[in-house]
């Protein structure tokens, strides 16, 4: 199979589908890589490196596009991008499509197979490929919201840790999974007053075994959080619902009555945002105010580390890559269920069903598509 891997193009999107030590294994399984030229530059792999590990090297990423079988990305398709998809093409990718519906359109219309990383699952029901991505924002979400607080970025000018004599800024997580749970990490390690809010007793039972009494857990109920929000000098949202619309748990009411200068940093904004008054944002451009509330909403907040965070996706997602290519798309999603849980758009009609109930669009079971499909 021919694997193809564009240069990433969003603001400030420095990842890469794959790093050269992918490319070996591909190589090593007998497929051919082509690399868009300079895709890995902005964490300091170059050409050189992507040819020494056998892939060849593309001028431009129509040529990946117009060639590859399988193209392997970070981000979900530009407008360009999604242009140059076709059919009988597989891409694996983030997808993020709830809340897109000019990205959904664009991939039913390409023909492509279309398989989200952000719903592939496991055999514990977790979502392996947004875990190590989940990780690295959660804990950023508490060094933006950080840099945010001081008064040259618009906040209220507080130090999260205090110092002696003075008080801690007050952070609130709402969401316990595995950004809230990162976020936490961190936020405990600088010094803050932490407190999570989650609807599982699970997993506050697991937060408290975790983080003990340096962590307030609190169940969450409409009250709980519009109490804690208003006391909050930051807060962070990390509620996800796998595949869908993230649910706007923090309205425009209570952003207005919040204290001028506090922080909301919306890690859900790739599925929409958890706080009614989000909007994307970029690197670029990461911060607006609303009502005196500073809002942090990058979209691709790990991107800003790079580095670190294509090592910790390309380590989650290689094995899925391998299977699609050694196996094919269809035979690969058919001999694991985990893999087809990841398939969002298929030969022009929707797959998942979160998606199609964003957007009412007409939703058919993988299997049934696949099962019926001739092999590509």
């Amino acid at each position: 199979m021919l694997v193809g891997v564009p240069r990433e193009i969003k603001n400030n999107e420095y990842r890469v589908g794959l790093l050269p030590a992918g490319v070996r294994e591909l190589i090593e399984h007998g497929h051919e890589v082509m690399v868009e030229t300079a895709a890995g530059e902005g964490i300091g792999f170059s050409d050189d490196d992507y040819r020494g590990a056998g892939a060849r090297i593309a001028g431009t990423a129509a040529e990946i596009f117009a060639e590859a079988d399988l193209v392997i990305k970070v981000k979900e398709p530009q407008a360009v991008e999604r242009a140059q998809l076709r059919e009988g093409q597989t891409l694996f990718t983030y997808l993020h499509l709830a809340p897109d519906l000019p990205q959904t359109r664009d991939l039913l219309a390409s023909g492509a197979t279309c398989i989200a990383y952000e719903t592939v699952t496991d055999s514990r029901g977790h979502l392996p490929l947004l875990a190590p991505m989940s990780e690295v924002a959660g804990r950023m979400s508490i060094q933006a919201g950080a840099q945010c607080l001081e008064k040259s970025h618009g906040g209220s000018g507080l130090l999260l840790s205090g110092v002696p004599g003075t008080h801690q800024a007050r952070v609130v997580i709402i969401g316990g999974g595995v950004v809230g749970q990162n976020a936490a990490h961190i936020a405990v390690g600088m010094g803050a007053q932490v407190s999570i809010i989650d609807k599982s007793l699970d997993v506050l039972r697991e937060i408290d075994h975790r983080f003990g009494n340096r962590v307030q857990t609190l169940y969450s109920t409409r009250d709980t959080i519009e109490t804690e929000v208003l006391a909050a000098d930051l807060v962070i949202g990390a509620v996800l619902v796998p595949g869908a619309s993230a649910p706007k748990l923090v309205t425009q009411e209570m952003v207005s009555a919040m204290r001028p200068g506090s922080v909301l940093v919306d890690v859900a904004i790739d599925q929409g945002g958890c706080f009614e008054t989000s909007k994307p944002t970029t690197h670029a451009e990461p911060t607006f105010i609303v009502d005196g509330v500073v809002h942090y909403c990058v979209a691709n907040m790990p991107g800003a580390v790079a580095k670190t965070s294509a090592a910790a996706l390309n380590n989650a997602t290689l094995p899925y890559v391998l299977q699609l290519a050694d196996r094919g798309s269809e035979a690969a999603m058919l001999a694991n269920v985990h893999l087809r849980h990841g398939l969002n758009v298929y030969r022009g009609k929707i797959t998942n069903e979160f998606v199609s109930e964003a957007h009412g669009l007409e939703y058919v079971p993988a299997e049934q598509l696949i099962a019926a499909a001739e092999p590509v």
